[in-house]
């Protein structure tokens, strides 16, 4: 039996699911990956600031509704959506990966932009293509497509389309 070593720096055996702040931490590729309950999310995300992960490098989201059957620790239910968001504690040299479920019949989740005013644009942009919603975020506006477009292009079951290419000067 191998032993892992947690965010914390204990160790556990590969019997065990090792939590950080109750919610289960797993390691994939090479990096942690700490699954966090939609209505813990930001109160989770605050704890880990406060324990050095200061730097939110990137925030996204995925579509999983053609994988529902993907794996996923014991306690973590499967939905549509999940949002993704990448931290770094820079002094100490580590990263976490943290993933939050996010259920298509409330695709809702607490805004990051007062903890980390830099993912203001990135929130943004998981809404534009997504449909996710940030509560409290400061500019729920579209960022990439127009504001009176309809739908959300990065989800599945979004409609493949084209837009015809209009050159400046070519006749129509």
């Amino acid at each position: 039996m191998s032993a892992e070593v947690t965010t914390d720096g204990t160790e556990m055996s590969e019997d065990e699911q090792a939590l950080v702040h109750g919610c289960p931490l797993v390691e994939s590729r090479g990096q942690q990956v700490l699954f966090v309950p939609c209505d813990r999310y930001l109160e989770v995300m605050r704890l880990l600031t406060d324990e050095g992960f200061a730097m939110c490098v990137d925030l996204t989201a995925v579509d999983y509704s053609k994988f529902m059957d993907r794996d996923l620790p014991t306690g973590v239910t499967a939905e549509r959506f999940e949002v993704v968001v990448n931290l770094l504690d820079i002094s100490a040299r580590r990263r976490l990966r943290v993933r939050v479920q996010v259920p298509e019949s409330e695709a809702v989740v607490p805004s990051l932009f007062d903890l980390h005013p830099g993912t203001e644009a990135m929130e943004r942009e998981v809404f534009d293509m997504f449909g996710i919603a940030f509560s409290d975020h400061p500019d729920p506006s579209r960022i990439l497509m127009p504001e009176d477009w309809i739908g959300h292009p990065l989800r599945k079951d979004y409609e493949t389309g084209s837009i015809p290419v209009q050159f400046k000067g070519a006749p129509s």
